[in-house]
């Protein structure tokens, strides 16, 4: 759970270190700094070892030590303007007849229930907020939040294993990553090598090193062995966000000094995966960004869509007035060989950031409180699918002040071009906190919070069909209505929701984000559902 000032520049370890906490901060920092942005930095993990099963190492989810809330990233300065300055041309005011053309397909919702939250078994809410993650693999779906996770039948929804502490996963392991239970913490699933990925960063005690801790299953049972890395940084390394690709894993960073002070740039790095799925010495390659590129969004395939080979991973970033397309490849090969080019600026239709003066304004049914936004940035996932026709598409979210703004990038490895970009916004009720998702059909999955002074925070979704109107999506569904809103002056709400397409039928969508059942302050609940949409078979 990242609770403390941001800040980040990347550690350079040379060898294998049995306790990551002895790396010399000193020379690290000193190299590190001779490396001028934009070129490549390529280092070693610091310590890998092997977990023969983490069914038989899951400890209960205790409650952290104090009652704290996560400090807000703001990296672009507020000018303080009101919201509505610029005139939003593509918001669509209805979902019913948005303009001519067929609705998106009917949804059907299949299992509905609790992930980790306030009254799952074995945990309690003793930090905020929970930044709800999820993935689907073939059996199982793993849901995870911050300091917490638990593994569900993907069929039934029956609990297999959690609430159990995100640190349980590295028990044995030594330093940081063993002691530490930090959060921002992922998890995916690598379709192609059906394993899981999980990570969370090592961030305490709040000096360097601090480390990124990454676990590889080592079959496609979540609760079983693992293969375990710790990838060390000398600064801060807030906002990790993380995509599987063939070539590496590719992960995202924005990057403070130790002391928090400044905001140093997004760092891009990928992670050998070749070497991370056998379990042998792996590197990390790294390209430093200037301090005025933050938030970046590296792309994550849907299902089973096959990623071209050689195809390098798409990273995208928004702007004031658009999207930056960057193009990172990596070789583990050549290093010398890889490469981070761009961007390429896509301008997109005018919109105000929600929330651009204060960052804390979206209303809640019975409190004054506000919740914050993050409408300074693209909502993670960045959503890839290449389509049995040849072409690709990119898919983001963001939250804008006229409703959830989304967007498709088409022929991102060639010329790439706004195919179509919509602002959701049916109602007066504010939703944020987007995430999205494409099945096989070209079905777009949308799911969000909502919220209104006569709405306490729910759980919704939205879609849209091929055939559909460009720049539309469907009749809103709800999956859960919230019973109560966040109060006590509590601003967290997010980070971020995971909507993801389950690759063994690449129709099925699973989405997982927060709620609140009672009024109150640090007692979030999570939500996980599924749905299909109309002729996905």
């Amino acid at each position: 759970m990242q609770i403390y000032p941001k800040a980040f520049v990347i550690l350079m370890a040379s060898a294998t270190i049995i306790d990551p906490m002895a790396v010399s901060a000193q020379t690290v920092n000193d190299r590190q700094n001779l490396t001028p942005v934009g070129k490549m930095i390529e280092t070693r993990e610091v310590h890998h070892d092997y977990l023969k099963s983490l069914k038989d190492v899951a400890t209960p989810a205790s409650p952290e030590l104090r009652i704290r809330e996560k400090a807000l990233l703001r990296p672009r300065p507020y000018t303080g303007v009101p919201d509505n300055f610029v005139l939003d041309t593509v918001t669509q005011i209805t979902a019913n007849a948005p303009k001519p053309g067929p609705l998106a397909p009917v949804a059907t919702i299949g299992l509905n229930f609790d992930g980790v939250g306030q009254g799952f078994p074995g945990f309690t809410v003793a930090s905020a907020p929970p930044d709800t993650q999820g993935a689907v693999g073939s059996t199982q779906y793993f849901s995870i939040v911050n300091s917490a996770f638990a593994i569900f039948n993907k069929t039934t929804g029956a609990r297999i294993v959690g609430a159990s502490a995100t640190k349980s996963l590295w028990a044995g392991f030594g330093g940081k990553c063993e002691t530490a239970n930090d959060g921002d913490a992922f998890v995916k699933w690598d379709n192609a090598a059906q394993r899981w990925i999980v990570m969370q960063f090592a961030v305490t005690p709040s000096t360097a090193p601090f480390f990124q801790c990454v676990a590889v299953s080592q079959t496609a049972d979540a609760t079983g062995a693992y293969f375990r890395y710790a990838f060390s940084y000398q600064n801060f390394p807030d906002y990790p966000k993380f995509a599987v690709w063939p070539d590496g894993y590719y992960i995202t960073f924005n990057l403070f000094n130790p002391a928090g002070t400044a905001f140093l740039g997004a760092l891009v790095c990928a992670y050998d995966r070749s070497k991370m799925l056998i379990g042998a010495v792996a590197t990390q390659q790294c390209f430093q960004q200037a301090n005025t590129v933050d938030s970046l969004l590296p792309s994550d395939p849907d299902g089973s869509s096959p990623v071209p080979a050689g195809s390098p991973n798409f990273v995208l970033g928004l702007t004031p007035t658009g999207v930056r397309l960057y193009k990172f490849h990596a070789d583990f090969t050549t290093p010398a060989n890889a490469t981070f080019t761009g961007p390429t600026n896509i301008t997109v239709a005018g919109y105000n950031q929600l929330c651009s003066a204060t960052g804390t304004c979206i209303r809640q049914a019975g409190t004054t409180t506000r919740l914050d936004a993050l409408g300074d940035r693209l909502n993670p996932r960045l959503s890839y699918r290449r389509y049995a026709d040849g072409h690709e598409a990119l898919v983001a979210t963001h939250a804008v002040s006229t409703g959830l703004r989304w967007y498709e990038i088409r022929n991102p490895n060639g010329a790439p071009t706004l195919f179509q970009q919509g602002t959701y916004a049916p109602t007066s009720t504010t939703r944020w906190l987007g995430s999205v998702a494409q099945d096989k059909n070209g079905n777009f999955g949308i799911g969000y919070s909502a919220s209104s002074n006569t709405l306490s925070p729910a759980v919704r979704f939205a879609a849209r069909a091929p055939t559909d109107t460009l720049g539309t999506l469907g009749v809103e569904n709800t999956v859960i209505n919230g019973g109560g809103s966040q109060t006590g002056g509590l601003t967290r709400w997010g980070d971020y929701s995971a909507m993801v397409v389950d690759a063994s039928d690449d129709c099925t969508f699973w989405f997982t984000s927060e709620y609140l059942k009672t009024n109150g302050s640090f007692n979030w609940s999570t939500r996980i559902a599924n749905f299909k949409l109309a002729g996905c078979q």
